[in-house]
């Protein structure tokens, strides 16, 4: 196995962090833009007391992580801090296997080029995936599942592609997002067509058995989690349904949690299911556009969910930023890189300082938290945008534009367009 390294250097120092009692650790735990009530470490814990207690977790409320998790940390692996340092290796690693297959590359050759560096560097070394994975939060091993589904799919390997993204939709049921273009990079090819637009070149008819075997996975998935939960189905409301009607009001960076907030319980029900389907609704329109490049179609899905998810956390638009690394041929044609790298950089400043004025100091009121949650969700629409942007614009090239010094029939100077690939 062949690794930049970059690679090594920057696991082992993770690892140092897992291992070593860094101060500050315990605030990091209880800070609402790290982990939300779906991926806090405080509220698994609790999960896991309960359970050691035979009481049901999911009877109070406040415990939404799936069964499988508490099956995993009460009975293999306690949650130490150490997982959650393999989980971003693994992650890094499946994310330079991802460039390597979009190259035409071997996974286990490659090269030791200043890109592989770069893109394992762009993940590890992420604040917004850094201090979730340091926070403990449970959205590490999600992101991670995501990266190794889309891996497995650029290397062709379909089961294990399909039984990464059941894990992964299992854990958060909104991955479902991502799971048409898993299906178009498996029956066609990862390898990066932007430049050079082309109808859809692969097997349609094995989407369908290519879903049934994805099914049949998130099938044993499901029968697994109600046997761990005793034969109970509480944890599906808990759980899955904790993303469907929001029931706890946590504030988070996402956009949803203030909305509610101040909506009459009256309109709750429609608003939820406008708020849903928003998210739905990116699915067809990406997939058609970008049909010749379905991994550059996931990538836009991941930075949907990174900017309208329910329960947004750092790690969210953390994974849609480290992602655009294994996409460099887009690189020029983006329009406004430093606005939205400001903006960015605006709501990591306002957003812990709103947090501690609200919630610490209680000098402010939600609104001021709000207002940093905007300037963040700014922030993920104008990535998004500029993404969606640079890659269609890459198919048109240069345009050079000069006065050739003729003059038409009408005593105008004749105009030249020259399209110019890169």
């Amino acid at each position: 196995m062949n690794t930049p390294p970059a690679f090594s250097a920057l696991v082992c120092l993770r690892l140092l962090l897992a291992v070593l009692p860094l101060p500050g650790q315990n605030l990091l735990k209880h800070d609402h833009q790290l982990s939300s009530p779906l991926t806090s470490y405080l509220r698994l814990n609790e999960g896991l007391w309960l359970l050691d207690n035979n009481i049901d977790p999911y009877m109070g409320g406040a415990f939404h992580h799936s069964p499988l998790l508490l099956s995993l940390f009460s009975t293999i692996v306690p949650p130490l801090p150490i997982i959650w340092a393999v989980s971003d290796a693994v992650g890094a690693w499946a994310l330079l296997c991802i460039w390597r297959a979009r190259q035409g590359l071997s996974s286990q050759k490659g090269t030791r080029s200043n890109v592989e560096n770069l893109i394992v560097s762009v993940y590890l070394l992420n604040p917004y995936l850094l201090l979730p994975s340091l926070a403990l939060s449970t959205s590490t091993f999600e992101n991670t599942l995501t990266l190794l589904a889309l891996m497995f799919a650029s290397e062709g390997k379909v089961s294990s592609a399909l039984l990464a993204i059941a894990f992964a939709v299992h854990l958060t049921p909104s991955s479902i997002l991502l799971l048409l273009p898993i299906f178009m990079v498996l029956v066609s090819s990862p390898v990066s067509y932007l430049a050079s637009p082309r109808p859809f070149h692969g097997s349609l008819k094995r989407i369908p058995l290519l879903f049934g075997e994805f099914t049949l996975y998130w099938l044993v998935l499901v029968g697994a989690a109600c046997i761990i939960a005793g034969g109970s189905w509480n944890w599906v409301g808990a759980s899955w349904g904790a993303s469907l009607t929001l029931p706890d009001l946590t504030p988070n960076p996402g956009l949803w949690w203030y909305f509610f907030t101040e909506m009459f319980d009256h309109f709750r029900p429609f608003f939820l299911m406008v708020f849903s389907v928003h998210l739905v609704i990116y699915i067809l329109p990406i997939c058609i556009k970008f049909q010749h490049d379905p991994l550059y179609a996931a990538f836009l899905l991941v930075g949907v969910l990174g900017t309208f998810k329910a329960y947004l956390t750092l790690a969210d638009p953390g994974l849609f930023l480290s992602m655009i690394s294994i996409f460099p041929e887009v690189h020029g044609y983006l329009r406004h890189p430093i606005i939205t790298t400001l903006l960015h950089l605006h709501a990591a400043l306002l957003l812990p300082l709103q947090h501690v004025l609200w919630v610490s100091e209680g000098r402010g009121n939600a609104n001021f938290y709000y207002a940093a949650s905007l300037v963040m969700g700014m922030a993920g629409g104008a990535g998004l945008v500029d993404a969606c942007w640079a890659g269609m614009r890459i198919a048109i090239g240069d345009a050079k534009v000069w006065d050739e010094g003729k003059v038409d029939e009408k005593g105008k100077g004749k105009v030249v367009w020259e399209v110019v690939q890169q």
